[in-house]
């Protein structure tokens, strides 16, 4: 069994991409390469796909971009990584290491002939329920978000700076994790907190992996024969970081994530949902600061903190089978939680069509997915074993034949959303040569 978070998902050199049906494209008609940008504090990730087939040319990642030596894996089609030490100072000193290896790459010509660049911008609070062109507005925007989310926005600013000065000529687009859930009315993202909190600072709830249950959603009507716009189905993307989304009729209507990404589900390090008095009693009573406290319940709680040994969920099942007790507690408590989600969304949608698992646990552990599911019967899930335990990394079905609710694993591809997106927006606004 392999069970993988989603950053090493999409490090795999064995992940193949799941066989969607190709767009439809015209005899003749042109292929895109787009550059996909995804930024984090200290680490920067690039993928090039020839859209709109969606094959990747070359993927990248940086990471410990400003330590003292920065780590980099290149990789072009089938071929093995290759990993480099380096210095990069900054995310483009990063990204100009990346582009390098493209140019000297024998099978690459240029810098990849890159038509369009997309870019992963975490929040974009209340500006953006779609992608959008990047300007000096849309700048400025993602720049006011900073607050909302002080660890990923600015990161995100300065992938998009490095990419513009790496490819000046070309149209670039922003992709927010935030923009699927616009969709939720008021009853479900405003928070019970005195209204100015709200008209002031837009303390609200957000949501995030949007992207992702974009491409999930899609791939999950296809697969289970579900017309989208007459559809009620839930999302659990589980992963280092895990979140859970109900979406009706093609539109989110509930997300666990809130204004942050600390709240709702158990993560690999992030606490959760938690009584916001225990913080008070932290401080009281741990003698901490308020900067400590943040930090741990976002890198020192959830998994790891349950367990004390560690956030990643291969590790917490390996000691668990092994009689360790507070593993095995932790895994525990994570399923639970998901659990209860399931029962709070299902009532949400009046019922359920289908359930889709997705990131690296979610496609990763037939272990998890069965604890989840178990004992639902009763709300029409019921499991099929063998289906769940050879369904690991491959879009299936695993719920029984006459389960009520369809159950299906679905591996994400986050990449490819980020690409469609931004060649459909660098065509429309005919800054592409093939416009």
């Amino acid at each position: 069994m392999s069970i993988v978070d989603i950053e090493d998902l999409f490090r795999r050199s064995d992940y193949v991409l799941p066989e969607t049906p190709p767009p439809f494209t015209l005899p003749g008609e042109p292929t895109v390469n787009i550059l996909v940008v995804n930024c984090g504090s200290s680490s920067l990730k690039f993928d090039l796909l020839t859209m709109p087939a969606g094959r990747e040319i070359a993927s990248g990642l940086v990471e410990r971009i400003g330590a003292v030596a920065a780590l980099a894996t290149f990789q072009v089609g089938d071929e093995k990584p290759v990993r480099h030490s380096l210095d990069a100072g900054d995310h483009g000193a990063a990204l100009d290491f990346l582009l390098k290896q493209l140019r000297d790459h024998p099978d690459i010509e240029g810098d990849g002939n890159v038509e369009a660049v997309g870019h992963r911008v975490v929040h974009g609070g209340e500006h953006f329920a779609e992608s959008a062109l990047i300007d000096d507005e849309v700048i400025d925007a993602i720049h006011d978000a900073f607050d909302l989310a002080p660890l990923h926005n600015p990161a995100n600013l300065k992938g998009i700076r490095a990419a513009q000065q790496a490819f000046p000529d070309v149209p670039h687009v922003a992709v927010f994790d935030t923009a699927f859930h616009q969709t939720l009315e008021p009853e479900a993202y405003l928070y019970a907190l005195p209204n100015r909190l709200y008209r002031r600072h837009k303390m609200r709830r957000y949501g995030f992996h949007g992207t992702s249950y974009a491409y999930v959603s899609r791939r999950l009507y296809e697969l289970a024969g579900l017309e989208p716009d007459a559809s009620k189905v839930i999302i659990c993307h589980l992963g280092n970081g895990c979140s859970m989304a109900a979406i009706r009729d093609g539109r989110s209507v509930d997300t666990s994530m809130g204004m942050t990404p600390l709240s709702g589900l158990v993560m690999g390090t992030r606490c959760g949902d938690i009584d916001p008095s225990l913080i008070f009693d932290i401080v009281d009573k741990e003698e901490m600061t308020l900067a400590e406290v943040h930090a741990l319940l976002n890198r020192y709680s959830g998994l790891l903190g349950l367990s004390g040994y560690a956030g990643d969920m291969r590790d917490l099942l390996e000691e668990a089978s092994a009689g360790d007790a507070r593993c095995q507690q932790a895994v525990d408590v994570f399923c639970y939680q998901i659990k209860r989600y399931l029962g709070m969304y299902m009532a949400a949608l009046n019922g359920c069509d289908a359930i889709a698992f997705t990131a690296g646990i979610g496609t990763y552990s037939d272990v998890i997915r069965e604890q989840i599911c178990a004992d639902l019967d009763g709300l029409g899930i019921v499991l099929d074993a063998g289906r769940n335990e050879s369904a690991n990394g491959t879009e299936a079905q695993i719920s029984t034949d006459d389960s009520s609710v369809q159950v299906w694993v679905v591996p994400t591809n986050e990449e490819l959303v980020i690409a469609q997106d931004a060649m459909k927006l660098a065509l429309a606004a005919k800054q592409s040569p093939y416009a």
